[in-house]
């Protein structure tokens, strides 16, 4: 038996035992610990519900009529001498005037404000399902870098071992091994540190994001060996078409349904006002005694008034067009974002399938390929009918393909992340239920 084999396989063997037995006693985060803590500690959700609460109780405040105004005076004093029993006219007066808004003006401006408190648990639901995005990719960039790095240590064991041997060989003389194959087996290592330093980088920088959403402690604690299952799934084509289909019920979409609703709301505010305004006035007027004794009877006066809506060419008219435009562009903006959605969609899918692809050409048949060229390279060497050279860049060829497989399975779940955000959906059909506030 060749003497490389002997040592390189119980180095690698080892170095994964030891490895693996941290990770055994040591606690780790899960995905979907990582998705609860983020979502429970957003302060944007406790934001929108402050919000949405708000918009409410505006909403009653808007839909109620306006405080009457009270005015005290006294009338009809002679100026000469500013006697108040000298002219009969002269009263001390007490009026209220209570104001009535154009038309439904109360009842659209509170529907207004109850339809916009209803756009926040769509954006609520959306924000949910971009927080599962983010930290999904996050988590899926810490267990790249953690797997990568655990890679490259196990395959650091192996190369120091086989440095140690090619050194052996060049000072004993019997292997046939070069100057040459002793600096190569150095540079190779030095190397491989230079990817653990970049690998530990990305690392450190990955978990400095995640820690934003899960905090500093959390994110420092190694994550699970193992992509959730939900996150390898292959979906039928057939189920995906649907999903991207029914984009029409993505919380966004539904968020901007609710503000086309405000949108219509605000059209027909601009409508009543065309509608006069009114307002009911009552006043009591107190006279005292006649210079003579006589009695003098206290007034009432009671009356309506209201305005008079005929010039709307340049006031009316302009606000009902500007309302009307606003609508239309809300629309627009819904078609604009369902194409986006539908876009981002299908190109997810296409990146998915093509990653299932390349995975599936990388199991079956490179890595095999390439671990037989190296083990063949390094038996080659050892027997003296190779060159250290070729067995080295088979060994690191086997190990930037390892890498790259680690890699597309993480972009692959990341991608699938993605779709499940931008298929995500709510239990609400689209409203657009313009006339649910008329009785």
């Amino acid at each position: 038996m060749s003497l490389l084999p002997r040592l390189i396989r119980p180095a690698v063997l080892g170095v994964l035992v030891f490895a693996s037995l941290p990770g055994w006693a040591a606690p780790r985060l899960e995905l979907t610990g990582a998705i609860d803590a983020a979502i429970e500690n957003d302060p944007w959700l406790r934001q929108s519900v402050q919000m949405q609460g708000a918009l409410l109780e505006e909403s009653m405040a808007v839909g109620t009529l306006p405080d009457p105004r009270m005015t005290l005076g006294a009338a009809n004093l002679p100026t000469d001498t500013f006697d108040t029993g000298q002219e009969a006219m002269t009263q001390a007066t007490i009026g209220f005037t209570q104001r009535i808004p154009r038309g439904k003006s109360r009842q659209l401006a509170r529907v207004k404000q109850e339809v916009m408190a209803g756009v926040q648990p769509f954006q609520r639901e959306n924000r949910r399902a971009r927080v599962m995005e983010t930290v999904t990719h996050l988590w899926l960039e810490v267990w790249r870098s953690q797997q990568s790095i655990r890679l490259i240590e196990a395959n650091r064991a192996l190369f120091q071992q086989l440095e140690d041997v090619v050194e052996a060989g060049y000072t004993s003389a019997t292997m046939g091994s070069r100057q040459q194959d002793v600096i190569r087996a150095s540079l190779e290592l030095t190397r491989l540190e230079d990817r653990l330093t970049v690998l530990r980088l990305q690392q450190a920088v990955s978990r400095e994001a995640l820690a934003e959403w899960i905090g500093r402690d959390q994110a420092q604690v190694a994550v699970t060996d193992d992509v959730p299952r939900e996150l390898l799934r292959v979906f039928p084509q057939g189920l995906a078409e649907a999903s991207v289909e029914a984009l029409v019920r993505h919380p966004s979409i539904r968020a901007i349904d609710q503000l086309i609703d405000a949108q219509s709301v605000d059209v027909d505010l601009a409508r009543q006002a065309y509608k006069p305004e009114w307002s009911v006035s009552a006043q009591y007027g107190y006279r005292e005694r006649a210079p003579n004794g006589q009695d003098r009877a206290d007034l009432f006066s009671v009356g309506i008034g209201f305005d008079l809506p005929i010039f709307t060419g340049n006031r009316q008219d302009r606000k009902l067009n500007a309302s009307v435009a606003r609508l239309e562009a809300a629309k627009t903006e819904r078609m604009l974002l369902i194409r986006e959605l539908r876009a981002k969609a299908r190109t997810t899918v296409a990146r998915i399938e093509r990653l299932d692809d390349r995975i599936e050409l990388y199991e079956q048949t490179l890595l095999p390929q390439m671990e037989a060229q190296a083990s063949a390279a390094l038996t080659a060497y050892d027997n003296d009918d190779g060159d250290f050279a070729e067995a080295v860049r088979a060994r690191i060829a086997e190990l930037s393909a390892q890498l790259e497989l680690i890699q597309m399975m993480s972009e692959r779940a990341g991608n699938l992340a993605k779709f499940r955000y931008l298929t995500t959906v709510t239990s609400d059909a689209p409203s657009f239920l313009l006339n649910r506030y008329q009785d």
